[in-house]
């Protein structure tokens, strides 16, 4: 079976090299394209692949129900296919997407992998898109006590003005050539960059898509 080759997708994947299980299913793990979050995981066979393929977006195979389900087609949730891969073996699906409404799991959050244990939280793979979600929550919910806050409520005048800061302090840690107060430095303007976007409602999704756009 020759695999299908759309010109409006990015990708392509043969097909008839992916192994299934006994089962013919495939496990799918479903990623953010852009900052890398996994969002879901989920079974594909030959047929839902194909679909995926096709249509350019997520199609899997329920077990339980046993037919084909499209992705986001009751909720409005679906996932834009962006790229495809599969591993080392060619039994596992590495998919990655644009999350329409950035909801991906059927409880409302972003990820399906949402449940952790508190004494063991490992560093997120999106740590800045996590650390944006922290301070635009923040903004929308104020408190007094909150260094983001103040730096929110003051505006470009005190937000810009650590940036330019911290921004004099990345150069001087580079001259002193200091990998750790570097990275440290770097982090804070990160930091204060951050609540700039917030404060303008600047998505950070927005810079991601300049970047991608300008690697490719």
């Amino acid at each position: 079976m020759s695999s299908p080759n759309l010109p409006s997708l990015k990708f392509a994947i043969p097909v008839e090299k992916v192994r299934y299980d006994d089962k013919g299913l495939v496990p799918a793990i479903i990623q953010d394209f852009l900052d890398g979050t996994v969002l879901m995981m989920a079974w594909m066979n030959q047929d839902s692949l194909l679909k995926t393929l096709e249509t350019g977006e997520t199609w899997f195979w329920s077990r339980s129900r046993q037919e084909l389900w499209h992705k986001g087609a009751t909720s409005g949730h679906i996932q834009k296919v962006e790229s495809i891969r599969y591993d080392c073996d060619s039994d596992a699906l590495l998919i990655g997407v644009e999350q329409i409404g950035d909801i991906a799991c059927h409880t409302g959050e972003r990820s399906c992998f949402h449940q952790v244990e508190e004494k063991i939280v490992p560093p997120p793979g999106d740590m800045l898109s996590q650390l944006f979600q922290i301070v635009c929550d923040r903004r929308d919910h104020p408190n007094e006590d909150s260094y983001t806050c103040k730096l929110l409520a003051g505006g470009d005048n005190k937000i810009l003005k650590k940036i330019g800061e911290e921004s004099a302090e990345v150069v001087m840690a580079c001259k002193d050539d200091d990998p750790d107060a570097i990275a440290g430095e770097v982090a804070d303007l990160f930091y204060h960059t951050l609540v700039a976007l917030a404060y303008h409602q600047v998505d950070l999704k927005s810079v991601y898509r300049h970047l991608h756009k300008r690697r490719q």
